[in-house]
């Protein structure tokens, strides 16, 4: 299947992990920000594939982990109301909230649904007019968008009765965070090639200058991601600090012309909260005040919730890099995918989620036991 098998090949697997080990020459810690990224390392064992000087760190890529709880809240309180159909994307309903998750919400009675996209909520609100439909907008940069237009369409169609509930997060202002923690020991980036190919990658060359970090943008399969740790490391060993497209196939600079117009009219930046890690300023989106007659938030006026993490839930750390799921002493036996603490055992790209599914549940492979050292 073109552009799939090709970077799956055993043989150029070899190679890179070949190149990779014959160029480093100390311990560097690099960090993939995309959870569909961890979720391929892991899957595939590249981690334990390259040499011992190099340390992954898994980042904050996961949209629907770092959705703060009292989002997930707020949602849970729209859904219950009588006379609402709330949708959403299928990785948000197991996401827990302080005390129930939007599954819970369906049993009782609640009219939850899974959508495929949000204008297909629209086309709910559409034929059921006495119903206020919602849909839930969580994602990074990739699925903004989609989520634009139907705030779009339902603006210039005049749905009333379509609202959204809008958490999206950006990634350049979480890199940012991270390198400004006091516990940050990432000195490379692999960034995400789908956030990069909506965005552009003209927001990095600053932050690589400004924390001499490289930043190399790459992609989902096997050989993206050893390519993107090729470069990286190439860079580090020579003292460089560029931005650097690994996934030319997908990535412009300029990014998406119609996509980035379509943002830039429906939503504005504003500080966000990050599930586990705190706010970050200027790392979300919220709809302009021309859409707030479509905004759930205002609508239903969802305010004065007590929120309450579980205390033995560490995802915090696991979604900042500090610590390893399986280090989490809840990992696998309070928190498993049918009885989860934390949305990073939720959702389809949470960090702890892999590890649990690709039974990554031991300490890792030391330099010592490497495969190539």
């Amino acid at each position: 299947m073109k552009y799939i098998d090709e970077f799956q090949d055993p043989g150029l697997a070899r190679r890179l992990l070949d190149d990779i080990a014959r160029t480093v020459t100390r311990p560097w810690a690099m960090m993939e920000v995309c959870g569909g990224q961890t979720h391929s390392i892991i899957r595939h064992g590249i981690d334990q594939l390259l040499p011992g000087k190099l340390e992954l760190i898994h980042g904050p890529g996961c949209p629907v982990c770092v959705t703060p709880l009292e989002m997930i809240d707020k949602a849970l309180e729209i859904a219950s109301r009588p006379g609402v159909v709330f949708c959403s994307f299928g990785d948000m309903l197991r996401v827990p909230g302080s005390d129930r998750d939007l599954f819970r919400v369906k049993s009782d009675g609640g009219d939850v649904r899974v959508v495929y996209s949000p204008m297909d909520a629209l086309r709910i609100a559409q034929r059921a007019p006495d119903r206020e439909v919602v849909f839930f907008g969580v994602g990074f940069e990739t699925t903004a968008p989609a989520i634009a237009m139907a705030a779009h369409q339902a603006k210039r169609l005049e749905v009333r009765n379509f609202s959204l509930l809008v958490s999206h997060v950006r990634v350049p202002p979480a890199i940012e965070a991270i390198m400004r923690s006091p516990d940050c020991r990432v000195q490379a980036f692999l960034a995400a090639g789908h956030v990069c190919s909506v965005m552009g990658t003209l927001e990095y060359p600053a932050l690589a200058d400004a924390y001499k970090v490289p930043i190399v943008v790459t992609g989902f399969e096997p050989l993206d991601i050893l390519e993107g740790i090729r470069r990286a490391v190439r860079q580090l060993e020579r003292g460089e600090h560029r931005v650097e497209n690994a996934y030319p196939r997908a990535v412009r600079p300029q990014g998406n012309p119609v996509a980035l117009s379509a943002l830039r009219e429906v939503f504005t930046t504003t500080d966000r909260a990050w599930r586990g890690i705190g706010t970050i300023p200027d790392s979300g989106w919220r709809l302009a005040d021309a859409y707030r007659d479509h905004d759930a938030e205002h609508r239903f006026e969802v305010t004065g919730l007590a929120t309450d993490e579980p205390a033995v839930c560490r995802s915090g750390e696991v979604l900042q890099g500090l610590i390893k799921p399986h280090e989490c002493a809840a990992f696998g036996t309070a928190c498993t995918p049918r009885t989860p603490l934390g949305a990073t055992m939720v959702s389809s790209e949470g960090a702890c989620a892999a590890y649990y599914l690709y039974r990554r549940l031991a300490t890792p492979r030391t330099e010592e036991t490497a495969s190539v050292d």
